[in-house]
């Protein structure tokens, strides 16, 4: 049964929202906080898909017109509060938030409570490249500044960040000596980085061999043994090659 708001009109049918492309659920969702559907579908187009976090950031101050830079910054409906209540416009917050910068007062309000704190430091030019050509490759921004925090830059920082692997991660399979692409395909197989290097380990197979053990499809306990009867790690990098992976 729809719910009538004396200062909105009565929500639509079900169908009208599946005719749109939302799911039942979603529909009862949107609807249950309080959205028209022309409403709802703006905020869809505009990267927010549910009404909590739709809210939240109409609470924030933010539209379905206005919300983009901050998504694409990385930003949460808390951090636009806090840059603005700052004194920050919302597209500048999003421009220092990517940048690297934490919320921190301006100047002349630093001065006003004494702060002693350093002014947030914004990325070195490297990082600012580096950034560039992470958003230009389609990575996530949040990714993007996962892997600038971990000390990932140029070209590798892009390639792992394209994996979607978080950078943690990548940097073990890094050290390992697979390429992006393998340690995409064990990432998407459920594979877990450090897991992996524990098994080899134990199984006293040597670093750099492990990447072409693995790609040649051999568990480490059948690695062990192969080695064992002979056959060499470059014997297994042939096989590595002739996978394609």
């Amino acid at each position: 049964m729809s719910i009538a708001y004396a200062d909105r009109p009565e929500p639509e049918d079900l169908h009208e929202w599946t005719a749109r492309g939302f799911t039942v659920a979603e529909a009862r969702r949107w609807i249950g906080g309080g959205f028209p559907l022309d409403t709802a579908e703006r905020w869809r187009a505009g990267g927010v898909h549910t009404p909590d976090q739709a809210l939240a950031w109409r609470t924030a101050g933010l539209s379905p017109y206005t919300v983009q830079p901050l998504l694409r910054a990385g930003m949460t409906p808390r951090d636009a509060v806090r840059w603005h209540e700052l004194g920050y416009p919302h597209a500048e917050a999003a421009e220092r938030h990517l940048a690297g910068e934490r919320p921190g007062p301006r100047g002349w309000l630093r001065t006003l409570l004494r702060s002693r704190s350093p002014r947030p430091s914004a990325l070195d030019g490297e990082q600012r490249e580096t950034m560039r050509a992470l958003l230009g490759g389609g990575v996530p921004a949040a990714t993007a500044r996962a892997y600038l925090d971990a000390g990932w830059t140029g070209a590798v920082a892009v390639s792992w960040a394209e994996t979607g692997i978080d950078p943690a991660g990548a940097a073990v399979y890094r050290a390992i000596g697979f390429t992006p692409a393998e340690a995409a395909g064990l990432a998407g197989r459920g594979v877990d980085a450090l897991g992996l290097m524990r098994d080899w380990w134990d199984a006293a197979i040597p670093r750099t061999e492990v990447a072409a053990w693995v790609v040649a499809g051999f568990s480490a306990a059948d690695a062990a043994r192969a080695r064992e009867a002979g056959t060499t790690a470059e014997q297994a990098a042939v096989l590595r090659a002739l996978r394609g992976d």
